[in-house]
């Protein structure tokens, strides 16, 4: 079989975006404490995952304020105001977190916040060396919002 000198310099950048996108937050190592909480986000399972969360309370990573605000986010509509400080949070330790950046838009929106969405879209235009997910994902939820008359399409 002969391959093509294109197909041989794609053939890193397909395997790295292949393993670039991990679900909500950067990849785990291996010995990850957050794996419980990953179940139960994966499940859908946000109140399990919020306990999850706390037991392993982390609030010193980037990743664990990240999976919080996700996972209260999702909790419901409720729980806005203490996502958005877990995600600012998450920015605070790592700036460039594009988990972080892409949910935290996401709840902007959700709020009615389209300038403070559009400019989280921004910091991920910055943080995202290549395209990434999470920059396609908060462009969309934009679009998709400014087409909807300024209101939020999706679930919480």
């Amino acid at each position: 079989m002969k391959l093509s000198f294109t197909r041989i310099l794609l053939a890193p950048l397909l395997l790295l975006f292949a393993t670039a996108s991990f679900a909500v937050d950067t990849s785990p190592p291996a010995n990850d404490k957050l794996s419980a909480a990953r179940a139960k986000i994966a499940a859908k399972d946000w109140p399990g995952a919020v306990e999850e969360l706390k037991r392993a309370n982390d609030p010193n990573s980037a990743d664990w304020n990240n999976l919080m605000g996700y996972s209260l986010r999702k909790a419901g509509a409720a729980n806005a105001a203490e996502s958005e400080r877990y995600y600012n949070e998450a920015l605070r330790l790592d700036p460039k977190h594009k988990g972080a950046l892409e949910y935290s838009g996401e709840l902007y929106l959700m709020m009615g916040n389209l300038p403070q969405a559009e400019q989280r879209l921004a910091a991920l235009d910055k943080a995202c060396f290549l395209p990434c997910n999470e920059h396609k994902e908060l462009k969309s939820a934009v679009a998709k919002y400014k087409a909807n008359g300024n209101k939020y399409v999706g679930d919480w």
